[in-house]
């Protein structure tokens, strides 16, 4: 079974245009929309390369959704491509975000506000969850395999959000732990990977 054929922006313009609408669709978190975005409304990547993209940007000092911008960007259309969509991403959101501290400061005694803004911390979570779950499936392509990668990701959680240890070694020893497995069953299924003719 054959993908359809991707397609790819015309231009750094089409590429701001795309990620400030994407970051306008994202309260409380652009990741939860920016899959959808890329690779089901604009077939710009295909699921394994967001989350190709999306692992790399984890892993690098910055805002996630930040990093994705910066590599889709380039990936299309160089440095120019890159600052087109990072600026997408930061421009108007930058300009709500200081309407909205400002009116915060304004009304953030009443309680209505307060629930308001819980409200939409519990929305935030659905989208992230709901996010993980569609791109769950990518996972069965994975060396590692469903069965691994869900070891390590409850590892993660249990790490991060029980024991509260520090994300960075959390990141570092997991990810060295999982690259490593990777490479290993990598090289379990073609001996003769890495070596030069």
């Amino acid at each position: 079974m054959t993908s359809p054929a991707l397609a790819r922006p015309t231009s750094p313009s089409e590429l701001f245009i795309a990620f400030t609408w994407l970051a306008l669709q994202g309260f409380g978190g652009v990741l939860a929309v920016a899959q959808r975005e890329l690779c089901e409304r604009r077939r710009w990547l295909t699921r394994e390369q967001f989350i190709e993209i999306l692992s790399i940007g984890q892993v690098l000092p910055g805002p996630n959704i930040c990093n994705v911008a910066l590599m889709v960007g380039d990936r299309f259309f160089g440095w120019r491509g890159a600052f087109a969509a990072l600026a997408g991403m930061m421009t108007v959101p930058l300009v709500l975000v200081l309407a909205a501290t400002i009116l915060y400061a304004e009304f953030a005694a009443y309680p209505a506000v307060s629930g308001a803004l819980r409200g939409m911390g519990a929305v935030s979570a659905g989208l992230i969850a709901g996010t993980g779950l569609k791109l769950a499936g990518s996972l069965r392509l994975s060396p590692l395999g469903v069965p691994l990668c869900a070891t390590l990701a409850g590892l993660a959680f249990v790490a991060v959000a029980l024991l509260r240890w520090p994300l960075v070694w959390v990141l570092a020893v997991l990810g060295a732990l999982a690259w490593t497995l990777a490479w290993w069953r990598l090289r379990a299924r073609d001996p003769h990977a890495g070596k030069q003719a």
